[in-house]
């Protein structure tokens, strides 16, 4: 059973005991917590937005949840069966204090988690997390009597309004779409995405929809991460049947993938390069991604006149560059679409109505439209350390042994070579480095990650 509690928010498996696992104990101390944080921080908004993606446990935590906030003096507004991203935008519009969506995002079944915002909708920042997590650790809240309990009120309206917003984006071409009658069939792995996806494409005219693993029951289908070899269904459905792309995201909605109409990937990294080339040739900007995604869409970014920015990994440090940066687009590798016009959030309903605008004006087949940007393949390894080794000590060697490379060095060490580049990070939880490599073929990323490994290796016995 494991508990992880990290600044972002509350991660866990349920069942166990108390303190090793997402128990009810541990769900109510740290709602508890972060409500009291929420009470200091804006004591005249004595307002929360909750909503959960379809996993299992999802009713018992929310009913957890809910009833933890109200017993603070909170008032609850429950989107129930909802998305990362709707919950977002649902905060500042409903002028709340926070939220807290109750997802576990691509983990398994047995997972669940408490992912925290603040007043804007977005996750919340480190120093906000130290002070939550303080909080919990001194079980330092004081609820309310009875006359003073929050209220609690349930809003299933937040999906449609999430969609109408979108519709409403000048780069969304409902009539582009439209005319173009798709024929798309969607894998949703029973979780929420069931719901919300259709809704989103029968409002962009879509007609022709095919619903694979689109009932929210909790039971996913297969591993709930949209990597290729968890998305052998809705490869064969393609291979049997006549599709122009396949639709797929996890459990919570925040992330993107898309099938070519022959049932092969577009590729998870691909999906952030495609909306941004749409972006882009409409708007002049700039664009973020995180130090491990693809260098497509710096090529992508530059050939249209814009600057491309790299952050250190996770999404709040992708926003917080986006927004200093002045970035028109950003996200994640991992099928991460964050429209600032909209908000700064991953959405993979937003993601779909760009990628179907950019789809439908390009006028080509999805495999055509994919390999007209540039081809990269990123390799993911890494190497295990014994305890007693210093890891940032091997990192540093790293660094002084390629100090002739450019280097970033915000998040562990990357190095470029030209068009490649490796990236090399610290596990915060194990003696681990994790190292990413890209080239333009698979052989070249796995070379390029060896040699940084031998390296590694060489550092480590003195030679």
């Amino acid at each position: 059973m494991t508990l992880i509690k990290s600044i972002s928010g509350i991660r866990g498996t349920i069942g166990g005991k108390a303190g090793e696992a997402l128990t009810p104990l541990d769900v109510v101390k740290f709602t508890a917590a972060f409500g009291t944080w929420l009470k200091r921080k804006n004591p005249e908004t004595l307002k929360i937005v909750v909503g959960r993606d379809a996993r299992l446990s999802g009713d018992m935590v929310s009913k957890l949840v809910t009833g933890t906030l109200q017993s603070l003096g909170l008032s609850v507004i429950d989107l129930g069966l909802s998305t990362t991203p709707t919950v977002e935008m649902a905060v500042p519009a409903e002028k709340a204090a926070g939220g807290i969506i109750l997802t576990a995002s691509h983990n398994p079944i047995q997972w669940n988690a408490l992912k925290l915002l603040n007043a804007t909708g977005e996750f919340i920042s480190g120093n906000d997390g130290e002070e939550m997590l303080q909080i919990a650790e001194n079980e330092d809240f004081d609820f309310v009597d009875v006359k003073k309990l929050g209220t609690y009120a349930q809003d299933n309206t937040w999906l449609q309004k999430h969609i109408d917003l979108i519709l409403a984006l000048p780069l969304v071409d409902v009539e582009a779409i439209k005319n173009k009658d798709f024929k798309v069939i969607i894998d949703s792995v029973n979780s929420s995405g069931g719901i919300a996806v259709p809704m989103l494409l029968e409002a962009l005219g879509v007609t022709q929809i095919t619903k694979l693993h689109c009932e929210p029951t909790g039971h996913f289908a297969h591993n709930p991460e949209p990597l290729p070899e968890n998305l052998t269904d809705i490869t064969n459905a393609m291979e049997k049947g006549k599709f122009d792309l396949g639709i797929v995201v996890d459990p919570d909605v925040d992330r993107l993938c898309f099938m070519c109409e022959d049932g092969s990937p577009f590729g998870e990294e691909y999906t952030l390069v495609a909306v941004a080339d749409y972006i882009l040739q409409n708007k002049k900007g700039n664009s973020v991604s995180n130090l491990s995604s693809t260098r497509a869409l710096r090529d992508v970014t530059e050939k249209a006149g814009g600057k491309y920015y790299a952050s250190a990994v996770g999404e709040v440090n992708v926003v917080t560059l986006m927004k200093s940066s002045k970035a028109v687009i950003g996200g994640e590798g991992n099928g991460g679409i964050i429209y600032p016009e909209l908000h700064y959030g991953r959405d993979a309903l937003v993601g779909i109505a760009l990628f179907l605008t950019h789809l439908a004006k390009a006028g080509k087949r999805i495999s055509v439209l994919r390999k007209g940007y540039p081809e990269y393949y990123i390799s993911k390894n890494k190497i295990e350390l014994t305890p007693e080794i210093d890891v940032d000590g091997v990192l540093e060697a790293i660094k002084k042994k390629y100090s002739k490379n450019p280097i970033n060095d915000i998040d562990g060490v990357k190095i470029e070579f030209d068009k490649e580049w490796v990236h090399l990070r610290k596990s915060n939880t194990e003696p681990i480095i994790r190292i990413y490599s890209e080239s333009d073929s698979i052989t070249k990323a796995d070379n390029l990650a060896k040699k940084l490994i031998s390296d590694i290796k060489e550092i480590v016995s003195g030679k």
